[in-house]
């Protein structure tokens, strides 16, 4: 989806109407003196998920050795502490 690129004027004579189209989810980049200084892009709004959802895919993920775990990421991350 292409962004619509708005001046900072337009911004603030018709606010109210480009407020609306980004909580349509169409974001938009604003600029000054022909400059991007500002994307407006709708707020991700968050989902409830219900407790038995989540203890049911838990319920069927794969179970996780702990210490075959712990020494695949001792051998990939480096643990030292440089100063």
């Amino acid at each position: 989806m292409d962004k619509r690129t708005i001046t900072q004027r337009e911004l603030r004579n018709d606010s109210g109407a480009v407020l609306r189209e980004v909580e349509a989810g169409y974001p938009v980049v604003v600029t000054r003196n022909g400059e991007p200084v500002a994307e407006l892009r709708p707020v991700a709004h968050r989902r409830f998920v219900p407790r038995a959802a989540i203890a049911a895919a838990a319920a069927h993920a794969p179970r996780v050795n702990a210490k075959r775990f712990r020494r695949d990421v001792d051998r990939v991350v480096d643990q030292s502490v440089r100063g």
